[in-house]
């Protein structure tokens, strides 16, 4: 049982590393099988999962944040704005969790997930070309190319917000709406995106996961042998994603929040 927690931290880690979504998105619907199918799972509780989910992000996160960083891939002024907002929603939608039934948000959100894939295939600005005139003004160098975006300071704020409730309430992490607004509304090129999702990721799994700490809910026996196979697999998500294409890191994340969002509306809808 050791191994295959090894394992499922390694792989899910991997996997949201390289699309930027921390990995609570495959973490959560894994635990939630093991536990209706093997009695060695039986420890398993949706209060349990959501624990045990941001604190192996916490690891995913830090191992990938320092290697995109390493790299100079990550935009940190973007990313303390989202994490202003991010921190506060992160807190309040893990209080909410012990209240809430998740199976009517995880509908929602499934619905929403797909929806969001879709808008990939809208045609895209010109590179440069920022749906907000006025805000914060970032330049960034990727592989010796210049890009150039804006964001309001409010916008940024709201946003990650939001996408921290959802993260704190159904322990998936908040990448898989944040990286495709950072590349849908404020042009930002996929490669930036999916390394400041991480760096965001890593501080406000911190926050979330110690409220569910102090709420009981993770159950520390088990959650210690996700965190090795998460910490080696954000490193090798990190590595993967700066040798692959942006347009292909684009594919993968379109092709991931679909498989995502029928995950989360079987869930609801089970």
């Amino acid at each position: 049982m050791y191994l295959i927690m090894f394992v499922i931290g390694l792989i899910t880690a991997l996997v949201g590393s390289v699309a930027g979504l921390g990995g609570g998105v495959i973490l959560v619907p894994v635990l939630l099988f093991l536990g209706d199918h093997y009695a060695s799972f039986n420890w398993v509780t949706p209060q349990t999962i959501v624990g045990i989910s941001l604190v192996v992000m916490i690891f995913t996160g830090m191992s990938s944040a320092i290697s995109y960083m390493k790299h100079h891939r990550v935009d940190t002024g973007i990313g303390l704005v989202f994490l202003c907002g991010s921190i506060p929603g992160g807190i309040f939608g893990s209080w909410l969790n012990q209240f809430f039934e998740t199976d009517g948000f995880s509908l929602f959100f499934g619905i929403v997930m797909i929806a969001v894939s879709l808008l990939f295939f809208i045609p895209r600005r010109q590179a440069g070309q920022s749906l907000f005139k006025t805000g914060m003004s970032r330049e960034k160098t990727v592989d010796g190319k210049v890009y150039k975006y804006r964001m309001p300071f409010w916008v940024g704020f709201l946003l990650s917000f939001c996408v921290g409730m959802l993260s704190g309430l159904l322990g998936i992490g908040g990448g898989s709406l944040m990286v495709p607004a950072m590349i849908l509304l404020l042009n930002i090129p996929p490669h930036i995106a999916t390394a400041t999702s991480m760096f965001m990721i890593f501080f406000a799994s911190i926050t979330s996961s110690a409220t569910h700490v102090l709420l009981g809910h993770v159950d520390w026996s088990h959650t210690l042998w996700f965190i090795p196979g998460a910490y080696l697999g954000g490193t090798l998500g990190a590595w993967v994603n700066r040798r692959l294409d942006g347009q292909v890191v684009e594919r993968f994340l379109r092709v991931l929040l679909v498989l995502i969002g029928i995950r989360l509306i079987w869930q609801g809808l089970g």
